[in-house]
């Protein structure tokens, strides 16, 4: 009788101990799952995005291409990147070289930005749609260099529609001409 209390003891213990095992396991895992999505909130939220480093904010950027079906993505940000900070492939095949300027919302991207990715996202990275993301606004005079080069412009207002889940290519659409202003923001400091 002893022995078969003892059988029954060590095997209710074993099934406890299974379940507190699992159990943990589970927490765990939840409590990783709750982390990454509290990760993705804090950028989806573009105060999020300006707590970014540049080479964070390369990286966030391609994510959004990754995350709207883009191949081939790969972030070439650096020296020597000759304004290239990502390239990959739009789902329709199109290549697709982004320069990505994170810079402080009250700041602007003039043309002479644009003028320099201009030179070399077509000719040195064979691009078919070249895109400029910034997390600002851009200069009346490099949105209307950009409409007549044909380059694609996010500026703070379309990238925060990319950011919330509008997908990429129904962003390039857009008529550049009309994307955000020249206005600057009021500084925060």
């Amino acid at each position: 009788m002893v022995v078969l209390v003892a059988l029954v003891v060590l095997a209710v213990a074993s099934v406890v101990g299974a379940l507190v095992r699992v159990g943990r396991r589970e927490a765990g895992a939840e409590r990783d799952r709750l982390a990454e999505e509290a990760r993705v909130r804090a950028l989806r939220s573009m105060e999020g995005i300006w707590l970014l480093d540049g080479r964070g904010f390369e990286e966030y950027v391609a994510e959004l291409c990754r995350r709207d079906g883009c191949t081939e993505v790969r972030v070439a940000g650096g020296a020597g990147d000759l304004g290239a900070d990502v390239t990959g492939r739009l789902p329709d095949g199109r290549k697709l070289v982004i320069q990505c300027k994170r810079y402080a919302k009250h700041r602007t991207v003039g043309s002479p930005d644009l003028q320099r990715f201009n030179g070399t996202a077509r000719d040195e990275h064979g691009a078919d749609v070249p895109l400029f993301v910034a997390s600002c606004k851009f200069t009346r005079q490099a949105r209307e260099f950009a409409a007549r080069r044909a380059l694609v412009l996010f500026d703070v207002d379309l990238l925060g529609f990319w950011n919330s889940g509008t997908m990429l290519v129904t962003l390039l659409d857009l008529d550049i001409g009309r994307s955000g202003t020249n206005r600057k923001l009021r500084p925060d400091r």
